[in-house]
C-alpha cells in the first residue's frame, strides 16, 4: 500500500493521517511495523518532571516528511541532522496535515539521546473549523473516540504524545467541549504512555474566536490547566513574560515561550540572535519552544551546514541547561547518522552519500571556550559509521594540557570501570602530544579511588589507569585496545572506585614538553566506551526463535 511503500522504491516510509475518517479507521496493521520506534527513551537527569525551565524544539521544514520519511535510510547529500541533543527537552515534529506522526528515523534518534518527541494535531482553516464541528461539537463520546485514537497511536509507534493546535474558530457547542476534550487526552496519553505529554498552542480562546495572545493569560488559562503546557505565540513583549511568570506560578516551567527563528512579525530575535529572545524567556524562569530551528539550513543553505549548526547553538548554550548520562554502559562513535562514506574500524568500506537517523549515535556536549576550542563533526574520516568528533584548539603558554568535557553524569559509580578511546591526531607533530581520558567524581568525603587506604582525590579528578592489553575474557570486546589501524590509536583503562558518584567524563590533550609558546592541536575521537565490569563478564543471552518477514526481492 502507498501510504507505507514508496511507489518507486518499495521501500517502507513513514507517513501521516488526513482528516478526522483517517484518524478514527486508523487500526494497527502488520504493514507498519516498520514505523514503531526501536529504541526506548533513554533515562536522563534531570528529569523532564522536574521544575527546571525546558527547552523544547519543534521541527517544521519544507511540509515535513521529506528524506526523513525513507525509514531505512536514502544516499542524500548534504542532508539536515539535529545532533544537540544533550541542550533540549522534547522534539516536536510539526507539519500541516491533520495528524503528523512523527518519522520513525526521529523518533529513534532522539529516545536514543534521552528526548521525548511528540506528534502534531492540527486543524485549520474551513476544513478545521468543519473537522472540529464535528468532533467537539458532537459530545463526550465524539471527542472521546478522537482521545483515545491519538493515545493509542502515540502509544503504538512508541513516541510519547502531542501538540495540539487548534487554529481556526469554534462554534459554541465547539468550545463548550474543547477543555474536556484536552483533559481526556491528557488522561489517556498518560496512562498509555510512560512519561506521556499533551502540550497546548497558544491560539483559540475560551469564547472560540481565534486570537494568539502571546502569553498566557485568563482568556487561554483553561487549555494550560487542561493539559501539560502551553506553547505561546511568537510576539510576545517582555512585559507579556512578566505577566505569564505570575499567572503560571509553580507550573512556571510548563509554559514553553514561542520564539521563531525565522524572526516573521514582531518577535524580540531570531537567526544568530535568538540568544536575545531566550535571554529575556530565562530570566522568568520560563520554558523556550524553539519553533524552526531548520532555519540554519534552509536559509544559510546546506553548504557549510554543519558549522553554522554549531555555530547557532553555541550562541545559546548560556541559556539551555544541559542533561547527564545516569545509565551505563555508555558506548558512543559519535556519528550523525548521515555521511559522505561509511567506515568500518577507520576503513572507508563504502563511499557515497547517505542519511539514516535511526543510526546516529549518542551525542556528546559541543564545549567552545572562547576560541581556546572547538568541537565539530568530521565526515572525512571516522572510526565507525560516517563521522568522527573533531577537537581543535590551542594549549596556552606554560600549561600543560587542556581539558573537554564531553559528558555529564549523573549515577553511583560501579566499584570497577573499563574504558576505552580510539583517536587521531592530525597535528603537524602528533608525536608532540598524548590524548587520555578524565573522570570527575562529586565531591564527597567517602569517595576513593582504588584500595581503602588511598586519599580522596582533590577535587574529584580520576586519570583511569592504563592497560596495555585488555583483561581475559574482555578481549574480545575490548579488541580495539590492541589494535592501531588506518592511524587510529586505541586505548584502554580501568578504574576502581568506592561510594563514588560519576559527574563528568572528560579528554585531555597534552604535551609531551612544556613550551612557552601556544601550541595548536587537531585530535579526531573515534570512539568512546565506559562499560561497568560487572555486568560486561556476563555472556549476552543467546537469541531464540528469530522470524524474517516482509521479504521482497529485487
Amino acid at each position: 500500500p502507498a501510504r507505507y511503500f514508496d511507489t518507486k522504491t518499495t521501500e517502507p516510509i513513514s507517513f501521516f493521517l488526513s482528516g478526522l475518517e483517517e484518524l478514527l479507521s486508523w487500526q494497527p496493521n502488520s504493514n507498519d511495523e516498520f514505523n514503531i520506534s526501536a529504541v526506548p527513551l533513554a533515562k536522563r537527569q534531570p528529569l523532564l518532571r522536574s521544575r527546571r525551565p525546558r527547552t523544547l524544539v519543534c521541527h517544521d521544514m519544507r511540509g515535513g516528511y521529506l528524506e526523513d520519511r525513507f525509514i531505512q535510510g536514502s544516499a542524500t547529500r548534504n542532508p539536515y541532522v539535529f545532533y544537540h541533543w544533550r541542550y533540549i527537552d522534547i522534539f516536536v515534529y510539526f507539519s500541516h496535515h491533520t495528524v503528523t506522526i512523527p518519522p520513525v528515523v526521529w523518533t529513534n534518534a532522539a529516545h536514543r539521546n534521552g528526548v521525548s518527541v511528540l506528534g502534531t494535531f492540527i486543524t485549520e482553516w474551513t476544513d478545521g473549523e468543519k473537522l472540529c464541528e464535528a468532533f467537539l461539537a458532537g459530545g463526550e463520546e465524539a471527542y472521546g473516540a478522537v482521545a483515545r485514537q491519538l493515545a493509542r497511536i502515540a502509544q503504538h509507534y512508541r513516541f510519547d504524545g502531542w501538540l495540539v493546535n487548534i487554529e481556526n474558530t469554534l462554534s459554541a457547542a465547539a468550545v463548550g467541549n474543547l477543555a474536556p476534550f484536552l483533559r481526556e487526552l491528557t488522561a489517556q496519553v498518560h496512562s498509555a504512555v510512560p512519561g506521556g505529554l499533551v502540550i497546548w498552542y497558544d491560539s483559540v480562546l475560551q469564547d472560540g474566536s481565534l486570537r494568539w495572545q502571546n502569553e498566557l493569560n485568563e482568556q487561554n488559562r483553561v487549555y494550560f490547566d487542561a493539559c501539560d503546557g502551553l506553547f505561546t505565540n511568537y510576539n510576545w513583549k517582555e512585559e507579556q513574560l512578566q505577566n505569564t511568570r505570575r499567572l503560571a506560578g509553580p507550573r512556571h516551567a510548563d509554559v514553553y515561550v514561542g520564539v521563531d527563528v525565522f524572526a516573521r512579525g514582531d518577535v524580540v530575535g531570531g537567526g544568530f540572535d535568538t540568544d536575545k529572545s531566550l535571554r529575556l524567556i530565562r530570566q522568568q524562569n520560563l520554558s523556550a519552544a524553539i519553533f524552526a530551528p531548520g532555519w540554519v539550513y534552509e536559509h544559510l543553505g546546506e553548504e557549510n551546514f554543519l558549522q553554522n549548526e554549531n555555530r547557532f547553538w553555541g550562541l545559546l548554550a548560556d541559556y539551555l541547561p544541559t542533561h547527564s548520562i545516569c545509565t551505563l554502559p555508555l558506548a558512543t562513535s559519535f556519528s550523525l547518522g548521515m555521511g559522505t562514506s561509511r567506515f568500518l574500524d577507520g576503513k572507508d568500506e563504502e563511499t557515497g552519500p547517505w542519511y539514516d537517523l535511526s543510526v546516529q549515535e549518542i551525542q556528546p556536549l559541543y564545549p567552545e571556550y572562547q576560541g581556546r576550542l572547538t568541537t565539530s563533526c568530521c565526515l572525512q574520516d571516522a572510526w565507525c559509521g560516517g563521522s568522527s568528533l573533531r577537537l581543535q584548539g590551542t594549549i596556552p603558554p606554560g600549561e600543560e594540557s587542556v581539558a573537554v568535557r564531553l559528558f555529564s553524569l549523573q549515577m553511583p559509580a560501579p566499584p570497577k570501570l573499563f574504558l576505552t578511546l580510539l583517536y587521531k591526531l592530525e597535528s603537524p607533530q602528533p608525536d608532540d602530544f598524548t590524548v587520555a581520558l578524565e573522570v570527575t567524581t562529586w565531591d564527597s568525603g567517602t569517595c576513593l579511588e582504588g584500595n581503602p587506604t588511598s586519599l580522596p582525590e582533590p577535587n574529584g579528578r580520576h586519570y583511569p589507569r592504563f592497560l596495555p592489553a585488555p583483561p581475559p575474557g574482555l578481549a574480545k570486546l575490548l579488541a580495539a585496545c590492541h589494535h592501531n589501524s588506518y592511524g587510529w590509536t586505541s586505548r584502554c583503562y580501568e578504574l576502581m572506585l568506592q561510594d563514588c558518584s560519576l559527574r563528568d567524563l572528560s579528554v585531555i590533550v597534552s604535551r609531551q614538553e612544556p613550551s612557552p609558546q601556544e601550541t595548536s592541536f587537531t585530535c579526531l575521537l573515534g570512539e568512546i566506551r565506559v562499560l561497568d565490569t560487572s555486568s560486561v563478564a556476563a555472556s549476552p543471552p543467546q537469541v531464540q526463535n528469530v522470524t524474517a518477514s516482509q521479504l521482497w526481492w529485487q
